[in-house]
């Protein structure tokens, strides 16, 4: 078959429209031939699910669009006559009308289809809460950074469009970490990190304490931070389409865009039921060619998520640049349904491409189909972060204000490890981290993966201790027992060891860096508590009430608003004052949900 060349000049985005629309033309006429014999014109195959049922009532039929096509190309033909008829007589079941074979001889793109989405299909990351530790057997508690704020955002989105968020949403830490905080600032970055710790009375259980830890990293000034080599990794298929997603997350890139410099470098490659380099490494210099061709983007098809990462990191590897900054940044609603979609496998595969210097940043849209539990795995394994983009503002955060902090890495593997003083600690609770935690044999073994900060980020970990003395400890002393150290144990004020090791990019050997907390030195009040510590406190608060954990059964959304309220202090942004009429929001819709209730 003779194939005309395609015209000297066409982009690669034209060209993928090209093909999706010739598709779509082929799928149409196998479609409109579907009654001829066999001996005329093959049938483009049919596929059916089956019957639905109960669990699938409340599902939606949803029309998806070919893929990636120009900003003004027009629009698909229509799905033929005999398509929506064979449609109408399965409704209740996923159909799906497509040549297969003719999709997959042509890059797995399908023309129409129609998928049953159930009204609620989101998929966040399982586990168990976090448990209260007795010192005397586990006096130590290690786990890996997380410096991702995915969920709070989401938790922001549900809460103001007055629906309570699903317990495994919420992650504590991701809330507490998602706000910006004033701790000491390191000055060399040989040693990129300071510990800043405060001991303070627990104000929803008495009789305990909150440690609360502070991790700061070094900041890089934007005229000396390196430059950046990024791929942008778009996820362009059916479940993308709407303002929330694609719509949202081009106007979101063109602000990327716009603060990139001179040197630094962005490929995009967009994936739909296959993945295509839509541009190659163009110099930031040229800003009106790279948000040219995001704006050219459009949504539809099934989502080759894992074809989409082997290009990406194909073309990154492609364009190493020893000097920069090499990242790979993924925006998706985590949908992956073609080719390898296991978690497992796409972990093990991202992990394996994290040796070779690119790193992975994920950045979750959408709502209904939202897949945040893959995306919390990719990202941990590709030594880089997860955010959710819900609004224009949030992007304006992730990649506009905070860009050093998500771009720029300063330490690979940091670790924590908290070891607790019998002798003044009895219990302790690590609030949030589940999904972070390690083995304490992890911490010195520079082998086991562990997160990564940026350039100026701020880490922040709370704990909830009983002290020995206390009455609301569980177990009594052992009295057969005698402490391995009497000399350090019972005489010594030090309440607990905090430990952080990490490692300088590029390094293979960790660093360590240790810090004393001192039972002398906590407060006795909490109003006397610095605004940073408090305001953590009120956040991890309401984070734990969200999951509905029994520790803060008593503590009253009233009562954290009031606590974060009073902890504002200097709030450029308005973060934490937002953060309040959340909190408030949650109050108001849990006194609602009691009306009518004996």
């Amino acid at each position: 078959m003779h194939r005309h060349p395609e015209p000297v000049g066409s982009s690669p985005v034209t060209m993928f429209m090209r093909n999706s629309l010739a598709l779509a033309a082929g799928m149409a006429l196998l479609a409109g031939c579907s009654h001829q014999s066999p001996g005329e014109v093959a049938q483009a195959p049919t596929t059916v699910a089956p019957q639905a049922t109960q669990d699938t009532q409340d599902m939606q039929v949803t029309p998806v669009a070919p893929p990636v096509a120009e900003a003004l190309a027009p629009p698909p033909a229509p799905v033929p006559q005999a398509t929506a008829a064979r449609h109408q007589r399965n409704k209740g079941r996923a159909v799906t009308v497509a040549g297969n074979a003719y999709a997959r001889a042509h890059g797995g793109y399908m023309a129409h289809s129609y998928a049953l989405v159930p009204a609620q299909a989101n998929k966040f990351p399982e586990g168990d809460v976090n448990g209260l530790k007795l010192v005397a057997e586990q006096p130590m508690s290690t786990f890996s950074v997380d410096v991702d704020t995915a969920s709070y955002a989401y938790v922001r989105r549900l809460l103001s469009a007055g629906t309570m968020p699903p317990s495994s949403a919420v992650r504590v830490e991701e809330m507490v970490n998602y706000f910006p905080y004033k701790y000491v600032t390191p000055t060399n970055r040989a040693q990129p990190f300071e510990v800043t710790t405060a001991v303070m009375p627990n104000p929803w259980k008495s009789d305990t304490q909150l440690v609360h830890i502070g991790v700061r990293g070094f900041d890089i000034e934007a005229a000396t931070r390196p430059r950046a080599n990024v791929v942008l990794l778009i996820d362009v298929s059916g479940s993308m389409s709407g303002d929330d997603r694609l719509t949202l997350l081009k106007k979101s890139f063109a602000m990327f865009a716009a603060r990139l410099r001179a040197d630094d470098h962005v490929s995009i490659v967009a994936y739909a039921g296959g993945a295509q380099v839509l541009l190659e490494p163009t110099p930031g210099s040229q800003k009106d060619k790279i948000v040219g061709v995001i704006n050219a983007l459009h949504a539809g098809g099934s989502t080759a998520g894992a074809e989409g990462l082997q290009r990406a990191y194909a073309l990154a590897q492609r364009n190493f640049d020893k000097a920069a900054v090499n990242r790979v940044i993924l925006a998706t609603d985590g949908d992956f349904n073609v080719g390898i979609s296991d978690p497992k496998e796409l972990e093990k595969y991202v992990a394996a491409k994290r040796k070779s210097g690119v790193y992975l940043s994920i950045l979750g849209v959408g709502d209904g189909n939202l897949n945040d539990a893959m995306m919390q795995r990719l990202a941990q394994s590709g030594n880089g972060n997860a955010a959710y983009i819900d609004t224009l503002m949030e992007a304006r955060k992730a990649l506009s204000e905070e860009l050093g902090s998500t771009m720029f890495p300063i330490a690979n593997d940091v670790k924590v490890q908290v070891e607790f003083n019998p002798a003044q600690v009895a219990a302790y609770r690590l609030i949030g981290y589940e999904t972070r935690m390690l083995e304490k044999q992890d911490f010195n073994d520079d082998k086991v993966d562990a997160g990564d900060m940026g350039a100026g980020h701020t880490v922040t970990a709370l704990y909830e201790i009983t002290p020995a003395s206390s009455a609301a400890r569980l177990v009594d002393p052992l009295r057969y027992q005698a402490p391995a150290n009497r000399s350090r144990v019972g005489t010594s004020g030090e309440l607990c060891l905090v430990k952080v090791r990490y490692k300088l990019p590029g390094q293979p050997d960790s660093k360590l860096i240790q810090h004393v907390v001192q039972s002398g030195s906590a407060y006795t009040s909490l109003a006397a508590v610095p605004d940073d510590q408090r305001f953590a406190v009120a956040v991890a608060a309401f984070g734990q009430r969200l999951r509905s954990e029994k520790e803060v059964g008593n503590f009253s959304y009233g009562a954290i608003a009031e606590l974060a309220n009073g902890a504002r202090g200097s709030d450029a942004e308005g973060y934490r004052a937002e953060f309040v009429k959340l909190v408030r929001m949650a109050d108001s819709m849990s006194k609602v949900s009691q009306l009518g209730q004996p």
